[in-house]
């Protein structure tokens, strides 16, 4: 019986088609996950999957704690929150493939507990928030 409750759910994404993730670190993963007993969902691209909102998304940032394993944790977020399907920042833990090893991701992603490592929200108003500006004063000097 897993520790872990509820289940957290694992993420692998391929990074099919930007291929910025090592090609050994994500083949290395994914063999891992695969020998491993634990489930797991795994996508080609998480970035294409945001981009045509996909509703797989929702269901995965909806549904209990989650660790994904892709690359930054600031790039999964704002992957997850711009396919209007947001990750809850208590519990979810982005595991980067772009800097990290693959033992150091399987690790993690063995660990029974979540390390919850989105950032926080530090964004510029978005413009149907932003209060209506100033008109700029007329130029009186012709």
């Amino acid at each position: 019986m897993s520790e872990n409750k509820p289940d957290t759910r694992i993420l692998y994404c391929h990074c099919q088609y930007a291929q910025v993730i090592p090609s050994e670190v994500k083949a290395s993963v994914l063999q891992g996950l695969c020998a491993s007993p634990k489930a797991f969902d795994a996508v080609a691209d998480l970035c294409e999957m945001a981009a045509r909102q996909d509703p797989a998304l929702k269901s995965l940032s909806h549904d209990g704690p989650v660790k994904i394993a892709a690359c930054f944790p600031r790039a999964i977020k704002w992957l997850f929150a711009g396919a209007k399907a947001p990750l809850n920042r208590e519990s979810t833990e982005v595991l980067n493939m772009r800097e990290a090893s693959a033992q150091e991701v399987l690790a993690r992603l063995e660990a029974a507990d979540i390390q919850p490592n989105l950032p926080e929200d530090h964004r510029p108003p978005q413009a149907d928030e932003a209060p209506n500006p100033s008109p700029k004063p007329q130029d009186e000097s012709h």
